[in-house]
């Protein structure tokens, strides 16, 4: 098995600590090094070219935006996945705008972050459930700016739906909600790895790769209704 390649980047060395705990269980992940700051995240890029680098925000010498920024110039085959204590709007917004491939708070649940790593890896956009209203705010507003009179027939049509089964649909109204994968499970009864399954499986059925794309389907398709 070809292992996930991970750079982990953050000043707290307790969190560093607790994310090689985390990750080192996972038999596709492979920590192969860490950084301090976005300097020392760049140089640790160019040494040793990992598949994914976890990056904080807010660090000493260089933040995580500019090294973004830069490694998604320099180094674009290192995606960023933005790890970081800021549910905030601009931050989000400006990280994705930086380059980032991905964004989660660090209140996220472990298995979100492992759920995320998987696929920023694997070439898709990850963004963690609950920020994702922002985008369908942003969407909505554009949505509502540019709609012809008469929506078109792509935009009503429901058929996307009939491919997925009822449990896949449960999970997929539940995702566009802005749930978690942890709180999806409670609610289901099911394990965070078998709602993680069902999401992939989903988004591989509707050839969609990201939670945002989700979220747009399930708005379009009237399977949720955010008015």
């Amino acid at each position: 098995m070809k292992k996930i390649k991970v750079l982990l980047v953050d000043d707290h060395d307790v969190v560093r600590t607790g994310l090689k705990a985390l990750l080192s269980i996972e038999e596709d992940m492979e920590i192969i090094g860490e950084a301090v700051n976005g300097q020392d995240g760049i140089e640790k890029v160019a040494q040793l070219h990992p598949d994914v680098v976890v990056m904080d925000l807010t660090m000493p010498v260089m933040d995580g935006m500019e090294a973004t920024r830069r490694l998604s110039t320099a180094y674009p085959d290192s995606l960023v996945l933005a790890l970081t204590v800021h549910e905030d709007k601009q931050y989000f917004f400006e990280m994705l705008a930086a380059g980032a491939k991905g964004y989660i708070t660090k209140q996220a649940a472990g298995e979100e972050l492992v759920f995320a790593i998987r696929a920023v890896a694997a070439g898709n956009v990850y963004l963690q459930p609950a920020l994702a209203r922002w985008l369908i705010d942003d969407y909505q507003r554009l949505t509502h700016t540019s709609q012809p009179a008469h929506g078109s027939q792509q935009d009503t049509d429901p058929t996307g739906l009939k491919v997925l089964s009822p449990r896949e649909l449960e999970v997929l109204e539940l995702v566009a909600q802005s749930h978690s994968t942890p709180e999806i499970a409670e609610q289901l009864g099911l394990s965070p790895k078998t709602v993680s399954r069902h999401r992939e499986r989903i988004m591989k059925k509707l050839n969609l790769h990201s939670a945002t794309e989700l979220v747009k389907f399930a708005i379009r398709t009237g399977l949720i209704d955010l008015d």
